[in-house]
């Protein structure tokens, strides 16, 4: 253990407290839960910066960090839609955990063939990130402020993550393809 896997766990032991706040019948949780949310989105950026710079980079990270990524943006979309159901928000969701898991399960594909490099992230992919994490705390926040109507910019801004999520997706399949194909014909 090191201290870029340590904020890892730290980011996935927010999860529950980020639930629990979400929840609570006060004016300010959506604030409180909204600042939980950036703090977790901050040691994402952290523990890599980390790991980087003190050469910590290991192999319960590597493991460690996407899952917590993926954790916290899946429970924050499914909580945003259930307060908010409807299609407007539901499809960005959809799409958005739709891709996680289809690109998760093809990296492991991807690892078993020993070709993970074919499905290294993407700039669309780092874009994807940057759009998700700024929609997210302003949709978690959802009220305006200094007459910005901050939902809305949060969604519009959810819509450009799921487009580019569904472009940085078919990177992966595209890129991935070809060897799919040869390991199926072999069988």
């Amino acid at each position: 253990m090191n201290l870029p896997n340590y904020l890892t766990l730290i980011r996935i032991g927010l999860i529950p407290v980020f639930v629990l706040i979400y929840y609570l019948p006060f004016e300010w949780s959506n604030l409180a839960a909204c600042v939980i949310f950036v703090v977790a989105a901050m040691t994402d950026w952290l523990d890599g910066f980390l790991a980087r710079k003190l050469q910590q980079i290991s192999k319960l990270g590597a493991f460690l960090d996407p899952v917590a990524d993926k954790l916290m943006v899946a429970v924050v979309l499914v909580l945003l839609v259930e307060r908010h159901p409807g299609l407007v928000l539901a499809l960005p969701a959809a799409v958005i955990i739709g891709r996680e898991i289809t690109v998760s399960a093809l990296r492991e594909w991807m690892a078993e063939l020993g070709a993970r490099s074919k499905v290294a992230v993407t700039i669309y992919g780092k874009i994807k990130t940057i759009a998700q994490m700024a929609a997210l705390p302003l949709l978690i926040y959802h009220d305006p402020l200094y007459g910005i109507p901050i939902y809305t910019v949060g969604l519009v801004l959810l819509y450009i993550a799921a487009g580019l999520t569904l472009v940085s997706m078919y990177q992966y399949l595209a890129s991935a393809w070809p060897k799919l194909k040869e390991s199926t014909e072999k069988q």
